[in-house]
């Protein structure tokens, strides 16, 4: 079923199940149709319908929610920006996006509302009976949402997600977690993010409640841990590196979480022994590692099997997920899947363009291999792209960027490995005056934060390969050198 047809079949069979959760404020399944369905309608009066994209400048929160379930209620496709974007990336993803509507709670930025792009406040969207119930047939492969990745070309790529892709992971999720209008549900993945797409959509395709968990507990692990036994969350699904803070920093020995009985993380590497600590801090907890580019969401995933935690020994990301085809390159040794999880293409020139190859095989980029239990193993990627905070991060829109700083010759990009997140995103640097302050006051201006290098190395010149190449492995070791000192 689509994310509509579950939210219909919702209103008809339990119209007062709370499916989500923020601070004080609570929707349920009849208030959000009731509120979507009334944005359909605002949108209908502008001519939007299926084929249109509109963009999404909210919060996480239940306005959020209403903007993409009223969004898809009208046929169309959203396209969320996160709140830490750059003015500039954002334009540029506005463009590219070609979204002449964005949707907002209260006042917008100066930099929309000068952008002649049509604004709606979703909170000026009434509750009352919609006057017109949408009742569309969708396409399979429309397009549902357009998620924007970090791209090779140093331009933001938009990922085309159909509605096949969002019902083939939600049916899989909901069989391969046992999901049920029990669990409580904790939300922190950006909206932007294809995490988000578990809590937007497979926790109400069973009636569960999803908790938003507040912005200043991301950092206050201990809080958070207090947080979570407070509203009794049974699944989260999330980062390595915010496990990672709970493990070093939660005050788990201290404080138990008997209801917490999933948690299921992705995005980046989880570094073995930190995992190891949080599964001896929670015991009764069953953890699954999830896998799988953006442009597949999870194509592979592994239940850790909590023997199997040795050292500094990388875990497996396991076999088939979503009813992926998995295939390696033999001679790269790079990922190739198939399947209705896959993406309809990148959004190019206002098509979504397909790059499978011949075969119909998607290229992921990742280097894997299969071990002697028929599970495969993560070796990392063929480019250079860094996986940084559940990110995928392409290291030429950071140097772009870092080069249109004054006094900036050349920047290089490396991620670098950390004890805590699994990758540091790191820069060398060479200037033609040492003004280091204005290079991260740069940064910070141009750079979403989860882009923004936490290290720089300033340098009079790149080294280079005896091919003339930049020799980005010497950087990483000259970095690791300078930063254990």
């Amino acid at each position: 079923m689509t994310p509509i047809a579950n939210l219909r079949r919702l209103r008809q069979q339990a119209p007062h199940v709370t499916l989500f959760v923020e601070a004080d404020r609570r929707l349920d399944a009849f208030e959000l149709y009731v509120r979507s369905a009334n944005l359909a309608n605002r949108l209908y009066t502008k001519s939007i319908g299926p084929d249109s994209n509109v963009a999404l400048y909210l919060p996480r929160g239940l306005d959020a929610v209403v903007a993409i379930y009223g969004v898809l209620m009208a046929g169309a496709c959203y396209v969320p920006l996160a709140s830490g974007y750059p003015e500039d990336r954002s334009m540029r993803i506005l463009r590219d996006a070609e979204c002449w509507t964005i949707l907002v709670n209260e006042t917008p930025p100066s930099w929309i509302v000068d952008s002649g792009i049509d604004v709606i406040d979703v909170t000026t969207v009434g509750d009352d009976s919609p006057i017109y119930d949408p009742d569309l047939a969708y396409n399979k492969e429309s397009r549902a949402a357009i998620l924007y990745t970090s791209g090779s070309t140093g331009t933001p790529k938009g990922v085309t997600v159909p509605h096949r892709a969002i019902t083939a992971f939600t049916n899989w999720a909901v069989s391969t977690f046992e999901l049920n209008h029990e669990d409580r549900i904790a939300s922190l993945a950006p909206f932007n993010f294809d995490l988000s797409l578990f809590d937007l959509f497979a926790a109400p395709a069973v009636g569960a409640t999803t908790f938003f968990i507040p912005e200043n507990l991301k950092l206050a692990p201990a809080r958070l841990v207090e947080w979570f036994q407070k509203h009794e969350i049974s699944i989260w699904y999330t980062v390595p590196s915010m496990l990672g803070l709970l493990a070093l920093k939660g005050g788990l020995a201290k404080r138990r979480l008997p209801r917490l009985e999933r948690i299921l993380f992705a995005g980046e590497v989880f570094p073995t022994p930190v995992l190891e600590k949080l599964c001896a801090l929670l015991p009764d907890t069953k953890f699954f590692n999830l896998f799988g580019p953006t442009e597949t969401n999870v194509c592979l995933y592994w239940p850790v099997g909590r023997a199997r935690l040795k050292g500094s020994l990388p875990i497996p990301v396991g076999g088939p997920a979503c009813q992926a085809e998995l295939a390696i390159d033999a001679e790269q040794g790079e990922l190739l899947v198939k399947g209705p999880c896959l993406m309809s293409g990148y959004w190019q020139a206002g098509k979504a363009v397909s790059i499978l190859d011949e075969r119909g095989w998607f290229h992921t980029g990742d280097r894997v291999a299969v071990n002697a239990l028929g599970e495969f193993e993560f070796n990392g990627r063929l480019d250079r792209m860094i996986k940084s905070a559940g990110y995928r991060i392409e290291p030429i829109e950071i140097e772009q960027i870092l080069c249109e700083a004054p006094g900036v010759l050349q920047a290089a990009v490396v991620g670098i490995p950390d004890p805590l997140s699994g990758t540091r995103i790191t820069a060398a640097v060479v200037v033609e005056r040492q003004d280091h302050a204005s290079i991260r006051a740069h940064a910070s201006r141009r750079l979403a934060i989860w882009m923004r290098p936490s290290f720089y190395l300033f340098l009079k010149e790149l080294p280079v390969l005896p091919n003339g190449k930049t020799d980005y492995s010497g950087i990483s070791r000259a970095i690791e050198e300078k930063i254990s000192r």
